[in-house]
């Protein structure tokens, strides 16, 4: 190679390096800048997984997205794993709980949407009437602050029990009795094993979800909670993930009428949302 052939080579060489580098770059620009297709959705086992199975995951597969969905079967881990990024959405949960436990574990998580819910009830395999209930009988009841407080309203309403005045009904404890009229006795429970307390229990208190995954159906239960706006469910997800693509999928895949229908043959007895009324 003579000296004038090599400067050419240089520059070739140099120039074809650049090409290579400003290559590499844009394709990582633009995987970087491209959107999210694959969803990851944590929901409890039974109708709100169910819910995404059904109605939801077919929406979004339409649209190009792989969805898949992880259960559980408690109310601790969804969260966690929402918040580090395990999951991408989570579905089993109220607005209240949600803000107590991002409040609590200093996690930035926000509600999406509601979602078709089913109400907490009151179920019995001893009794056929709450009228049945007597000195000493044990009732069954949610065990994490926000559900216990909607059995101790209920009881309050079925004249069970009395609770201290002026107290707010969504954070109402046991220490908020002020008369126990029937002189039953409280078994706080995780709300997972509720449906296994009707063995032993007079009366269970159990969440909708739970209910419907052991096999009981809401028709079954001696009374249902009339579901203010405040405990129906809802999707959640990571604040910074909120303006995203995927995340406006989702909301419009609930939103849908497929899943409307899907809801209204496979879901009867849960309490609406305002967009599907």
């Amino acid at each position: 190679m003579d000296e004038k052939t090599w400067p050419l080579l240089a520059a070739a060489i140099l120039y074809a390096g650049l090409l290579s580098a400003c290559g590499a770059a844009s394709d990582s620009n633009q995987a970087s800048g491209s959107e999210k297709k694959e969803i990851k959705i944590g929901a409890t086992a039974g109708p709100y997984s169910d819910q995404v199975e059904w109605g939801i995951k077919p929406i979004l597969e339409q649209k190009g997205y792989k969805v898949s969905i992880i259960e559980f079967n408690d109310y601790i881990q969804p969260n966690l794993a929402l918040a580090d990024g395990s999951l991408d959405a989570n579905v089993f949960q109220h607005i209240i709980y949600l803000q107590s436990f991002a409040e609590d574990r200093k996690l930035d998580l926000i509600d999406l949407i509601k979602v078709p819910t089913a109400p907490i009830g009151i179920y019995s395999k001893k009794h056929q009437s709450l009228d049945e209930v007597e000195a000493g009988s044990k009732v069954a009841l949610p065990n994490d602050p926000t559900n216990q407080a909607r059995a101790l309203v209920m009881m309050q309403q079925f004249g069970w029990l009395k609770l201290k005045d002026d107290i707010d009904p969504i954070q109402v404890s046991e220490k908020d009795v002020a008369e126990n009229i029937k002189n039953i006795e409280l078994l706080p429970i995780e709300a997972a094993q509720l449906p296994r307390s009707l063995e032993d229990a007079d009366y269970s208190f159990i969440n909708g979800n739970f209910a419907l995954a052991s096999g009981l159906k809401l028709t079954e239960a001696l009374a249902l909670e009339e579901t203010p706006d405040q405990y129906m469910n809802l999707v959640a997800v990571k604040t910074a993930d909120k303006d995203k693509q995927f995340v406006k999928d989702l909301v419009e895949a609930y939103q849908s009428e497929e899943f409307k229908k899907v809801t209204e043959t496979r879901f009867e007895g849960f309490v609406k949302p305002d967009y599907q009324k």
